[in-house]
């Protein structure tokens, strides 16, 4: 087996070599390490001892072969956000979904291509709550043939910024006892970027991370979203941020105070230090969309412009950082109008006819239990959460994962094909809900796409429990977001005004709380592709789908064979 995988690695090398590419090899060590944030030692699980996780930087059409060495009490597997993993699923890492996980005492080696894409991704565990504290940036830059950024302006330094979630506990704990309760699970205590919560907590302030810039310089913010649960707004203190990508691709360039990121999005954006000499304060707190308990708290790091080392502003000392002004937790105006105002730089390719229309409810719901009020029923009125889409609240198998058990040809028991299209029952799926409607049916249903069919998926949320903004991630693909809007979707009208000019291009969208989003994209890579919520939370209450996308003609329209070291369940 070692000489076939040496073989292999050979040829991806001298292949690389051909084309002006080059192949990365990393390991990953997953392992307890001891991490103290806000007073307190966590032995946390990381990948080389460090938090936030190593950094890969890759160019367009380099390849990685990264090998995942399990030296924690927990499975793991380990998903490269956002990269397409052509023909590749045996790579893609949701557990259950493309491998079984690797367990302690385990290892598995991920082998992939970058192809035609450029930006800022990330990668984290794709297990149970693992993501929590196992993740870290992958920026990929244009390839040597072509090295230059396509903005308005080139920037001097770059900066990347990861935003993520404490909890004061161990997340896995977290976790199983929401599991066992049925209630939410508790919220986090800190909020982070790279890892550190700032100045506005307890025993962190001299941990707070300062990023020097001159004066007049140009910077690259490249922010990522990793947070397990939450939306954020993110600013800097009076400087104006351009947009220039997001998850990856390029947009259109537009100004704005504020972005604001759902969990797996990731924004770059342009930042001119054009003002006077001091510290200025980078922040993120909330955007809560939902009627729910949040962390209200503020993370926030330091701007330090060099010539600022003593500082005086308007002929006063200063002291203190100065604050950003984010908008209101809850301020859907300003969340959806920076979203709406993504486009691609130029004209796209956007599938206009459809083989495939798809319409997806996607929300909460609420489980019923024989005895309400018992320790496994602490949910709404004695209930436990749940969520869903199309009415199938998603259940993870345990025996194999999806992708194995379809290449081998052995479904029973593991997976069904009859994955709805529509929602069994029409409503009125924004108003007032009828209580019958809120117990969705469990179920491992996939959906089978044709190889190169045109697919629109309408992405409706609905008012059960709550409305809420639920960041859709679709593994394997890049989509189009065509349009969107408030209320209930109607075919009717609704369509004329979508964007098959521009759209976005994007692996991550948010539905409007209490609306629709439109996306389209062509199923020209096969596999078993998992759709699902990137808030955490969400995923275990069962707000997941799988394609099935099947092969096409010939090798190069059809799944590669599976490694040799995949692991079984």
């Amino acid at each position: 087996m070692e000489q076939i995988r040496s073989f292999f690695v050979f040829l991806a090398v001298l292949l690389a070599s051909l084309v002006n590419a080059e192949v990365h090899f990393h390991e990953f060590v997953i392992q307890e390490t001891p991490v103290k944030r806000l007073c307190r030692v966590h032995n946390s699980i990381t990948v080389n001892g460090q938090f936030p996780g190593p950094t890969l930087e890759v160019r367009n059409g380099d390849s990685l072969v990264i090998t995942a060495i399990n030296k924690a009490r927990y499975n793991i597997t380990l998903h490269w956000h956002g990269i397409r993993q052509m023909r590749n699923p045996w790579a893609d890492g949701p557990e259950y979904i493309t491998q079984c996980p690797v367990q302690p005492g385990g290892s598995y080696t991920y082998k992939f291509t970058i192809e035609d894409q450029e930006g800022t991704l990330w990668w984290h565990a794709h297990s149970r709550w693992l993501r929590a504290t196992v993740y870290g940036a992958l920026i990929i830059r244009p390839p040597l043939s072509s090295p230059h950024y396509p903005f308005p302006v080139i920037p001097k330094r770059e900066i990347t910024l990861l935003l993520g979630e404490w909890w004061d506990r161990n997340p896995m704990d977290v976790l199983n006892l929401a599991q066992f309760t049925g209630a939410a699970p508790n919220i986090s205590d800190a909020f982070t970027i790279n890892g550190q919560p700032g100045d506005l907590y307890r025993c962190s302030s001299q941990e707070t991370l300062r990023f020097l810039v001159g004066s007049g310089e140009i910077v690259l913010l490249r922010v990522i979203n990793s947070a397990l649960n939450q939306e954020l707004f993110f600013g800097v203190a009076n400087h104006k941020l351009t947009v220039v990508a997001a998850d990856a691709s390029y947009t259109k360039p537009f100004s704005t105070n504020v972005i604001m990121l759902g969990p797996g999005q990731t924004t770059d954006v342009l930042l001119t230090a054009d003002q006077p000499p001091a510290h200025y304060y980078m922040a993120a707190h909330a955007y809560n969309s939902a009627n729910a308990a949040f962390d209200n708290t503020t993370t926030t790091a330091i701007l330090k412009y060099k010539d600022a080392s003593c500082v005086t502003l308007q002929g006063k000392s200063q002291t203190r950082a100065i604050p950003a002004q984010l908008p209101g937790f809850n301020d859907t105006a300003t969340a959806a109008a920076f979203t709406a105002q993504m486009k691609s730089p130029s004209e796209v390719k956007v599938p206009l006819e459809i083989d495939e229309n798809l319409f997806f409810t996607v929300g909460l719901g609420l489980f019923n239990c024989p005895t309400p009020n018992t320790q496994r029923c602490q949910g709404p009125n004695g209930t436990r959460f749940t969520a869903s889409i199309n009415n199938v609240s998603f259940v993870f198998p345990k025996r194999n994962s999806i992708m194995q058990a379809y290449y081998q040809g052995t479904p029973a028991g593991v997976f069904t094909t009859d994955f709805p299209p529509t929602p069994p029952v029409t409503f009125d799926y924004t108003g007032n809900v009828s209580r019958g409607l809120w117990q969705p049916t469990r179920g491992t249903k996939a959906y089978k796409l044709k190889f190169n069919s045109n697919v629109q998926i309408i992405l409706q949320d609905t008012s059960i429990v709550t409305t809420e903004n639920h960041p859709m991630h679709l593994h394997g693909y890049e989509f189009y977001v065509v349009g969107t809007g408030v209320g209930n979707f109607n075919p009717n009208t609704d369509t004329a005004s979508f964007n098959l000019i521009d759209p976005p291009r994007r692996n991550t969208i948010g539905t409007p709380p209490g609306g629709w989003v439109a996306i389209r994209f062509v199923a020209n890579n096969p596999g078993a592709w998992l759709m699902h919520c990137h808030i955490d939370s969400h995923i275990f209450w069962g707000l997941a789908m799988v394609f099935l996308v099947e092969n096409g003609e010939g090798h190069l329209q059809s799944v590669q064979s599976p490694p040799l070291d995949l692991p079984q369940c």
